[in-house]
């Protein structure tokens, strides 16, 4: 059993009544949920992925247009991490919440998929999904696996079965609005839980980093579990600055066998 610090270990006891006690409690997670999993974050010094390069270049609709192979040179490494990612004990930790009642759904800005890999069902994808692949020209939809596979492995860019033209992954790229019945939903969520948990998200990315607004306007409780400051700490019920891997267990333990 993992040993925390007697003011850690309070605020995981803290954390998991708040749960005990909520009726509608819902989850944001962030990058940082998936690190653990060995998928890079976006803005962490030095090792995030904008640390190297500028995303308007490399990760905009813009340049997927114009030169598609500009974003697979950068989206493959990427893509690497990704296809052999395994969920880690925060992912399996959320999936049995969800399992027990606990939380309703969980609203993710990643695109890895590893909340569904750890059994979770409600999840309301905001970014977007590595999962399937759409035709620039006929919007032929397609599982990923077999096209991610090839990418992965080769570099093989993707085309469209049916006319041949580049498949785009689901992902949400700069200049690209969110999915607008996703958004719609985890507003929906947000405006009606009494608990919020944040997880591993900076909360510096909108319009999802205003989430937890919302759902504090309303009355709900926050929780927010991170490795860094957000501008929500200052309102939040609990904030744990550690490995969401180690705190996320504890709590759903301290939750569900007290």
């Amino acid at each position: 059993m993992i040993q925390f610090s007697p003011q850690t270990q309070t605020n995981i006891d803290f954390a998991a009544d708040l749960f005990r006690q909520s009726k509608h409690a819902v989850v944001l997670t962030g990058a940082g949920l998936s690190t653990p999993s060995g998928i890079p974050d976006f803005r962490s010094t030095g090792t995030g992925l904008w640390s190297s390069d500028e995303p308007m270049e490399v990760a905009s609709l813009h340049t997927f247009r114009t030169h598609p192979e500009k974003f697979f040179q950068w989206f493959r490494p990427l893509a690497n991490q990704i296809y052999y990612a395994q969920p880690n004990p925060a992912h399996t930790a959320l999936a049995e919440l969800e399992k027990a009642g606990r939380i309703s759904c969980i609203i993710t800005q990643n695109i890895d998929v590893l909340h569904q890999k750890a059994g979770s069902i409600g999840v309301i994808e905001m970014h977007g999904t590595m999962k399937t692949l759409t035709c620039t020209q006929c919007y032929h939809r397609v599982d990923a696996e077999f096209h991610l596979a090839s990418f992965v492995e080769k570099g093989e860019i993707p085309h469209c079965p049916k006319c041949g033209q580049v498949l785009k992954p689901d992902v949400i790229l700069f200049g690209e609005q969110l999915p607008q019945a996703a958004w719609f939903k985890a507003q929906r969520e947000a405006r009606q839980c009494d608990l919020m948990l944040v997880a591993g998200s900076s909360l510096e990315v909108l319009p999802v980093a205003g989430l937890p607004m919302q759902a504090l306007d309303r009355g709900a409780h926050l929780i927010i579990i991170n490795n860094t400051q957000t501008y929500l700490n200052v309102r939040a019920d609990v904030t744990i600055l550690e490995d969401v891997a180690m705190i996320i267990p504890a709590i759903t333990e301290r939750v569900l066998n007290g």
